[in-house]
């Protein structure tokens, strides 16, 4: 089950992508985050620096100061954040392709039918949440993106 610090992150994160999407990413406060995606701002002020410390969004102090993404929305899925946050996709140990660990109760783990069926729902679940990008969710298009990266670059 998703936790509600993911889901906070993966609103957090839209709400960044919507707001880099046909400019530069300038940094944006926690406190607007907060108000348009009604989190509390002590709990988003602890999600965004755990994000930070997964390479998913950066910070800027000062005055103009705030939270952007890392990268541009089409780089960053929802699988990123939520094992940012919530750590693997995978229901189950024996089935996680970043910290697998056998089950201690386990038999025969090639036999095993819950880690059979398990390992169908990990794939599901890893198609679809890694091919689901940011930018999707926000709406914001590839040529939008482009347009803001050659803005930055001094291109356009």
């Amino acid at each position: 089950m998703l936790t509600s610090k993911a889901k906070y992150a993966l609103r957090a994160m839209i709400d960044l992508a919507a707001q880099a999407g046909a400019g530069p990413r300038n940094p944006v406060f926690i406190a607007d985050i907060a108000t348009r995606q009604d989190i509390p701002r002590r709990f988003l002020e602890n999600i965004l620096l755990e994000l930070r410390k997964h390479g998913l969004v950066v910070s800027h102090r000062g005055k103009a100061g705030g939270y952007a993404l890392a990268r541009t929305p089409d780089l960053i899925t929802f699988a990123d954040i939520i094992r940012a946050i919530d750590g693997p996709l995978a229901l189950t140990p024996c089935t996680s392709r970043t910290a697998y660990q056998r089950c201690e109760d386990c038999r025969d783990e090639a036999m095993c039918a819950i880690r059979k069926t398990m390992l169908k729902v990990r794939d599901a679940n890893a198609i679809i949440l890694e091919g689901t990008t940011l930018a999707q969710a926000a709406n914001v298009s590839a040529g939008e993106i482009e347009l803001a990266q050659d803005r930055r670059s001094g291109t356009v």
